[in-house]
């Protein structure tokens, strides 16, 4: 795999999606640890998050195949839409995860959980990709461990600045942009084969999403 710009820009798009998107998969790490030897957890944590990473690239490899399909562009880019929206206003409720009070149960928990809670970043990266297996394989495998490593981190620096979830969302939003412009469907619809009018498209997608996010948090504020 050649490493171009473009790759290199999908790449680190691939990263900070999984990043941003990981909060809910560091609490869960946490929690099903918690009740471990502290002896254990740093076992628990490197063995559930690698059978997690496994899953995931196989569950984002199964979703670019399934990208190809006439639509599915529309309908993943619309998913991610909706997804970028749930980072702004946050009013999911959160997963009840119990703590594990062995290796085995633990592991078990870990990537349970993950795979559950995973569809958003399975999605994400795999829209980012372009079709590119091994450009998720690498977002995912430099992601997780960040995410590991720095899964507190993540979550005190997310509920201290609440701009990064923009961040977050805004990245989301532009990725889905693509993922809808991309599909064949739209492109022959709306005859999208001048690059300024569609980054256009994209850009409002982007902005209109954030503006919605931002007065429904000033309602609920």
């Amino acid at each position: 795999m050649e490493l171009t710009q473009e790759s290199l820009l999908a790449l680190l798009q691939i990263i900070a999606l999984d990043i941003v998107l990981s909060g809910d998969n560091a609490i869960v790490i946490a929690m099903a640890t918690k009740g471990l030897p502290k002896k254990q957890q740093n076992k628990a944590i490197i063995i559930g998050t690698g059978g997690a990473v496994i899953l995931r690239i196989i569950f984002a490899a199964i979703i670019v195949y399934l990208l190809q399909i006439p639509l599915v562009h529309l309908v993943g880019g619309l998913l991610l839409l909706w997804i970028a929206y749930h980072v702004l206003v946050d009013d999911e409720p959160e997963a009840n995860i119990k703590s594990q009070g062995t290796l085995p149960k633990a592991v078990g928990t870990i990537i349970m959980a993950d795979a559950v809670m995973s569809l958003d970043n399975v999605v994400a990266i795999a829209g980012a990709a372009h079709g590119h297996i091994g450009m998720i394989a690498i977002g995912v495998l430099i992601s997780i461990p960040i995410m590991i490593f720095g899964s507190k981190l993540i979550v005190k620096v997310m509920d201290k600045y609440t701009w990064i979830a923009y961040v977050g969302a805004g990245i989301l939003a532009w990725t889905a942009g693509q993922m809808i412009t991309g599909d064949e469907f739209i492109i022959d619809w709306l005859n999208l084969n001048n690059g300024p009018v569609m980054y256009a498209i994209i850009a409002v997608i982007t902005l209109g999403l954030l503006l919605v996010g931002y007065i429904r948090n000033k309602k609920t504020a």
